[in-house]
């Protein structure tokens, strides 16, 4: 645990805004008449999504790399981590021109990897469990002298995150609750400290997987409960819930609520569908929980709660994007809608990779087609996916597999 010495208050959100504002995007903040009318809402997403390595991790990394003084930042800074808050550390400390050391699984997805290499820093692999990461990570602080960026522990960290929230509550004023997503508890410490401040009579709500509810059990408890994780398709929510980040959770945060895995496909494909865009399952888990009587929301990201909250103006936050083409279709709900996806060729073992997640999500079959270096666009009906969103970035590298629905 990292000890938290450093108040979070809405005073220094502003500070790690105004520090981190040359380096990161300020995202838009899209609305859906379409989603409004299903859910009786005004829905505000803040599409943290189109952030800086496209993810609102950019935000607290650069802000703590940047609240490092000199002769500590030269030193250098270390993380441990399997995905956007790696990169987001290692594209922080290029910007400031000193060294960075990440700690990956061995089993992180190549795309993440590439993302860190992509930054120049210097990558440690390590076995795939969290004391073997904080034990590779504690031998690269000793040997270099550089300091930890917890990707929630950390206190610049949290503040960073916050921001978000800042920009959004400027943008749309008169919001009436914020829904955030919740693994450690980073995004979400920052973001009830700035709300409530801000707006001290609007609601901020969590939510996080049923298969991974440590937070909800911990919330309930009034203490820190860590839990084992089952499988969950929002793999970025898995983490337990950090201590210094609990305590603020308690103090500033209305409730708690868990999503089914059917609920967080069907929001995924929801706002692939109506919004155009694409994002991760961590990001979509506030679109429906349907489990909670006192609590009814339908959206991407934040839901309506429809007994205390009577103009129902709701704000949603984006996650981050897809990572891995591969997982795409498998995440996504695709087998019950029938449309042809395209998967990057990833080279050995990427066809075994794309039949696994076939079988584990149970399509009932699939075609591989290989692509010429000229190809038709697919029907209407189809979606195509590529690594960098784009519907022309096909050649000989891409395979096509076509899941069609009982």
């Amino acid at each position: 645990m990292v000890k938290v010495d450093m108040p979070l208050d809405l005073p220094t959100i502003l500070s790690a805004h105004e520090r981190i504002q040359p380096y990161i995007h300020r995202t838009l903040v899209l609305t859906s008449s379409r989603l409004d009318e299903a859910s009786e809402a005004s829905l505000f997403f803040k599409c943290e999504n189109f952030q800086k390595i496209g993810a609102f991790k950019a935000r607290g990394a650069t802000n703590a790399v940047f609240s490092l003084d000199d002769s500590t930042a030269r030193r250098g800074v270390a993380t441990h981590s399997s995905g956007n808050h790696g990169a987001a550390v290692a594209r922080a400390a290029k910007l400031r021109g000193i060294p960075a050391h990440i700690v990956m699984p061995s089993n992180s997805a190549k795309v993440k990897i590439r993302a860190v290499e992509s930054y120049g820093a210097r990558i440690v692999f390590c076995e795939p469990t969290e004391e073997a990461r904080e034990t590779a990570c504690a031998d690269v602080i000793a040997k270099t002298g550089a300091t930890l960026i917890h990707s929630f522990e950390n206190p610049d960290v949290m503040a960073g995150q916050g921001t978000a929230v800042v920009e959004l509550l400027e943008d749309v004023p008169d919001l009436d609750l914020v829904m955030c997503p919740i693994g450690g508890g980073g995004l979400l410490a920052g973001t009830a400290v700035a709300a409530k401040s801000m707006r001290p009579n609007i609601r901020v709500i969590a939510a996080e997987p049923e298969n991974a509810d440590d937070a909800a059990q911990s919330f309930r408890a009034g203490r820190v409960i860590c839990t084992e994780k089952k499988f969950t398709i929002a793999d970025g929510l898995r983490t337990n819930v950090g201590e210094p980040n609990f305590a603020i959770i308690k103090r500033y945060v209305d409730d708690i609520v868990t999503v089914s895995e059917k609920a967080i496909v069907s929001a995924m494909r929801t706002i692939w569908e109506t919004m155009k865009i694409i994002v991760e399952p961590s990001a979509a888990v506030c679109r429906d929980s349907g489990t909670q009587d006192r609590c009814r929301w339908r959206a991407r990201r934040r839901y309506s709660h429809r007994r205390k909250c009577r103009s129902r103006r709701v704000a949603v936050e984006s996650v981050a994007p897809i990572g891995d083409p591969t997982v795409i279709a498998a995440q996504s709900g695709i087998n019950d809608a029938g449309y042809r996806v395209f998967f990057e060729n990833q080279g050995t073992g990427s066809l075994a990779k794309i039949e696994t997640c076939v079988h584990t999500r149970e399509f009932n079959r699939y075609e591989n087609v290989k692509l010429n270096s000229r190809f038709i666009l697919p029907t209407v009906r189809d979606r195509c996916f590529t690594r960098s969103g784009s519907r022309q970035n096909f050649g000989r590298n891409w395979s096509s597999c076509r899941y069609v629905a009982s």
